[in-house]
């Protein structure tokens, strides 16, 4: 992984926001910056986190 202090958890909130879009979306790796591997961490952290409700599917309700 290119950052060492930075693990790719779905209890690391503060890191996992970094690659989701302001629409809700998962940021591609091109835009990002990480390998496929990482990506695909990434992409299963961010899957868990919304399951266990840490972060929301999308941001529908600060529309309002």
């Amino acid at each position: 992984m290119k950052n060492n202090d930075k693990t790719i958890d779905y209890k690391n909130l503060g890191y996992i926001k970094k690659h989701i879009s302001e629409a809700g979306k998962l940021i591609p790796s091109r835009v990002s910056g990480l390998n496929a591997s990482e990506q695909r961490q990434m992409n299963k952290a961010i899957k868990t986190a919304r399951f266990l409700a840490l972060i929301p599917y999308c941001d529908n309700h600060k529309r309002q």
